[in-house]
């Protein structure tokens, strides 16, 4: 069996992607480089306001079915001739999607890769789990377990 090497990028870009759009907008501009240390910057898409449907399944599992909108802003931007990088965050904050585009444009190019993995991914990464973890718990707490009772049975 071949292990395919193409799918091994996109995933770990998948996943960057996904902790910068958790990420506040402090802890983004914290791990920015200094302007000087940026090649010329390209606004590609401009960060704009939009609405996404959003879908749940019932179980989590069964029929997809359309629960409400969302209101989420997008933004691409392009280090000189380098990487692409897009930004999508729920909400309305531009500066956020503006961030998100650059730190994903950043990751893509080898010189800021390494420095902004361990800088802002891999403790971003850790942070969002605990307080997942820690969500979680505190659900589990609370969960009330039904029993169904049988009538006339004695």
């Amino acid at each position: 069996m071949t292990s395919d090497t193409s799918t091994a990028p996109t995933a770990s870009r998948q996943a960057w992607l996904a902790t910068l759009a958790r990420a506040s907008v402090a802890q983004l501009e914290s791990a920015i480089p200094p302007a000087a240390d940026l090649t010329t910057l390209q606004q590609v898409r401009p960060a704009e306001v939009g609405m996404v449907m959003l879908r749940g399944r019932v179980g989590g599992t069964g029929n997809p079915f359309n629960l409400g909108e969302a209101s989420m802003v997008r933004c691409a931007v392009r280090l000189g001739d380098g990487p692409l990088g897009v930004g999508y965050v729920l909400g309305r904050n531009k500066r956020q999607a503006e961030l998100v585009a650059l730190c994903d444009a950043l990751l893509q190019d080898p010189q800021h890769h390494d420095r902004l993995q361990g800088l802002l991914i891999e403790p971003l990464a850790t942070a969002q789990a605990q307080a997942r973890a820690q969500q979680q718990r505190a659900v589990a707490d609370s969960k009330v377990e039904f029993f169904t009772f049988v009538r006339g049975e004695a």
